[in-house]
């Protein structure tokens, strides 16, 4: 598989590029280059310019803010197929948050504003998707917003494990199982708790039967039980 033939592939596979004729997005690819990305690497500071978008054809990102005092704020983590940096789009001039790849070789195809403009002039269904991914988005930090004021952690985290379970999910005779990169450390700054208190949330739900997870992956044992913690 040439680069070219490759590159199609990973654009194709993208969410918001399915809609596109092929030759359109041959041309795109052809004039994007992918960059690779190592593990902690940081792909934009905040306030820095804001006039590209960000596909995600490998691995995992975190958008992160940080407070005066230097905490660690996690806004998003977004995985092969998503789009980050989409702001950029309705005229955000600055960065208001730090994107960092996750996992080793993470690969990011750079689109700027420009670009994604003319496609959207182009075709009115993409337009339509870019509007939709902007409103989700927004969707869900109100969603999130709400949850630390209206719900206790362990709402929040029941609530968190099920959202998961969209992503990469598989069923088996025990029950649904998906992979898991986050630590206990990423889940606690997405819910607004401490890492101690995601740990011995999860421990007790093992204990009880609830769930089953290691390092890597996540089992939803009793699906109706965290229904009810939520």
């Amino acid at each position: 598989m040439d680069e070219r033939t490759e590159s199609f592939w990973v654009l194709h596979d993208v969410n918001l590029f399915e809609v596109m004729c092929p030759h359109k997005v041959g041309g795109f690819a052809k004039e994007n280059h992918f960059r690779s990305y190592k593990k902690g690497e940081t792909i934009y500071f905040n306030e820095d310019q804001a006039n590209t978008l960000y596909l995600i054809a490998n691995g995992k990102v975190r958008l992160v803010n940080y407070t005066e005092g230097g905490q660690e704020v996690i806004r998003h983590i977004l995985g092969r197929g998503e789009v980050f940096g989409e702001l950029a789009i309705l005229g955000e001039s600055q960065r208001d948050e730090v994107a960092e790849a996750m996992e080793e070789d993470t690969m990011i195809c750079p689109v700027k504003v420009e670009e994604i403009n003319d496609l959207m002039k182009d075709n009115k269904e993409f337009a339509f998707k870019i509007h939709k991914l902007i409103g989700l988005r927004i969707k869900k930090l109100q969603r999130r917003v709400e949850s630390l004021v209206f719900k206790d952690v362990k709402q929040r985290l029941a609530e968190f494990i099920l959202d998961l379970e969209k992503d990469a999910l598989q069923t088996d005779a025990r029950g649904q199982s998906f992979q898991n990169p986050l630590t206990h450390k990423d889940v606690a700054s997405l819910i607004g708790t401490s890492r101690q208190t995601v740990t011995t949330l999860l421990n007790e739900w093992r204990e009880c039967g609830i769930v089953q997870f290691d390092r890597k992956n996540f089992q939803i044992l009793k699906p109706k039980e965290l229904h009810y913690s939520k």
